[in-house]
């Protein structure tokens, strides 16, 4: 079942059972209204799954990737991804033998996708994980994904919050409205969306939040101590399910809380494409120009790659650097005049 408030305020309640459609029920959640439909939908027919894939069919690796453990420990929301992008190439290409599958014909696919390289470069992703599942039953030797082409980009993913961004979000949304909230708790969390939306006072020990993250495959356990400018969070009422939460207490989704966070930004003046994840990214830089190290911010945010982090750290040492410089150009050429008192010498 998905229980989540829309933009509106509005309470939607879903009934979600794999192999069912999805049922809208009514509310209110545990009403008489809500049992009644709520039974109804338990006993509704199965969707039919119609033909099954054709054995060594690209079709059949993908099913059986659906099947792999890599695939059952991924998080709902990646899930969601994946499956919407692979069931898409499915539909296409799902009848063509897998063993056959070339990295040539993986560059056409790719080289089909020029005008949207991110995109491209996603396929070639989602593919090679297919491919790595169909290698390690036996479908194939080779993951013909694994040297194809990738396409270089020009964006850098999603907008980072500029400190301009923050003062002016602050000066719209004052402190204790929900607005404000969320902003602050991801900027002095550095958590991810799916996980912002899930902290509580559970997740508050002695002086920290203690959430454990899942990304991909891995779960990792997060010890984050709390910033002196969330000391508000222990002025909340307590009974409150979550810290980002609606006007009536209740928790948000993921995919709601993105369009709500984003219409927040709008109404104060922030660029349309604001979101949760630029202020991940904030948070980030803001860890870096402290100087805190890649380590260091790691042991915040839960990233992997260290990779990722240096390029923050990076770029925070480029701008202490360039200050440096131009403090030492000004110094080195200022023109010294004589004192007053002095006067000058007349030759």
């Amino acid at each position: 079942m998905n229980v989540y408030q829309d933009r509106h305020e509005k309470q939607r309640i879903y009934y979600r059972e794999p192999g069912k459609p999805q049922v809208a029920l009514p509310g209110p959640l545990y009403s008489e209204e809500f049992w009644i439909a709520y039974h109804k939908a338990q006993k509704a027919e199965p969707v039919s799954a119609g033909k099954a894939p054709a054995a060594g069919s690209m079709g059949a690796a993908i099913q059986g990737y659906y099947r792999s453990a890599e695939f059952v420990q991924l998080a709902d929301s990646s899930k969601q991804v994946y499956r919407r992008i692979l069931d898409a190439f499915a539909k296409e290409h799902g009848h063509a033998p897998v063993a056959g599958i070339q990295t040539k014909h993986v560059n056409v696919l790719i080289d089909g996708k020029a005008e949207t390289p991110a995109a491209a470069n996603i396929l070639r992703k989602r593919l090679s994980s297919v491919f790595e599942y169909a290698k390690s039953v036996g479908m194939i030797q080779v993951n013909p994904a694994k040297e194809a082409k990738r396409i270089k980009t020009k964006s850098k993913g999603y907008r980072s919050w500029t400190e301009s961004d923050i003062a002016a979000y602050r000066q719209k949304w004052k402190e204790g409205q929900p607005e404000r909230i969320a902003m602050e708790v991801l900027l002095h969390t550095g958590l991810r969306r799916s996980d912002a939306v899930r902290l509580g006072w559970q997740h508050i020990v002695d002086d920290a939040f203690v959430i454990s993250t899942k990304k991909s495959q891995d779960i990792v356990e997060l010890h984050i101590p709390l910033h002196s400018d969330l000391a508000f969070l222990f002025d909340l009422p307590r009974g409150r399910e979550t810290f980002i939460s609606t006007v009536y207490g209740s928790a948000r989704s993921e995919k709601a809380f993105t369009n709500w966070l984003r219409e927040a930004a709008h109404a104060a003046g922030l660029p349309s494409n604001s979101s949760p994840h630029g202020l991940r990214k904030a948070a980030c830089r803001r860890l870096a120009e402290s100087g805190c190290t890649a380590l260091e911010i790691m042991s915040i945010t839960g990233h992997r790659d260290i990779k990722e982090i240096e390029r923050y750290t990076k770029a925070a040492e480029m701008k202490r650097l360039s200050r440096a410089a131009m403090a030492k150009s000004e110094q080195s050429f200022i023109i010294k005049l004589p004192n007053p008192d002095q006067g000058l010498v007349e030759s």
